[in-house]
């Protein structure tokens, strides 16, 4: 349960000004003008601390008992893509059925930040049987680096095989949209 004790506003305003922040293409000031329209005198400063404390408390909770089920193959892939006017590295890792598992930019594409890329998914959803990745040696020994700390029996089996990464391809000028927009 995320605490809100002590705050001087309740706790349903305190999550209506993060909803809107954080779903709609809203600057604080507009959620202050939205929030003063109803009767809430609230400060732009205000709003920007509750978003900055509250949201990573509300994404765990909500990550832990809203997980999508996704298969347990795993295709990954990693793209250079330009966000903001500045060039990085997009890894992003879909089930067989096309269903996102996670992504995660990057400004490097090297072992560090393909191991820090499927920890995250791992840790999100659940360890995947296989993976299916392209020729990238940087994948190759992030995924062999966590299958050196795991049992045998748990191993995630790394496949090599082009034609089956096609999926995360195919669908990620959609995703870039997405996440541009």
């Amino acid at each position: 349960m995320i605490s809100f004790k002590g705050r001087h506003f309740k706790q349903t305003i305190i999550l209506m000004a993060i909803r809107w922040y954080l779903a709609y293409p809203l600057s604080y000031r507009n959620i202050e003008e939205l929030m003063e329209e109803r009767g809430v005198g609230v400060d732009h400063s205000t709003i920007n601390r509750w978003v900055v404390k509250y949201s990573p408390k509300l994404e765990a909770k909500f990550s832990n008992h809203f997980k999508r089920k996704v298969g347990s193959s795993w295709r990954m892939d990693e793209t250079y893509i330009k966000v903001k006017g500045k060039w990085c590295y997009l890894y992003r890792a879909v089930d067989k059925s096309g269903a996102t598992i996670d992504f995660m930019l990057s400004k490097n594409r090297d072992k560090q930040s393909a191991k820090r890329f499927f920890n995250k998914a791992i840790g999100f959803q659940a360890k995947p049987e296989k993976v299916t990745i392209d020729k990238s040696g940087s994948n190759i020994s992030a995924l062999e680096s966590i299958n050196k700390d795991l049992p045998e029996a748990d191993k995630i089996e790394i496949r090599q095989i082009k034609y089956l990464n096609n999926i995360v391809e195919q669908d990620v000028c959609h995703e870039l949209l997405e996440l541009v927009a």
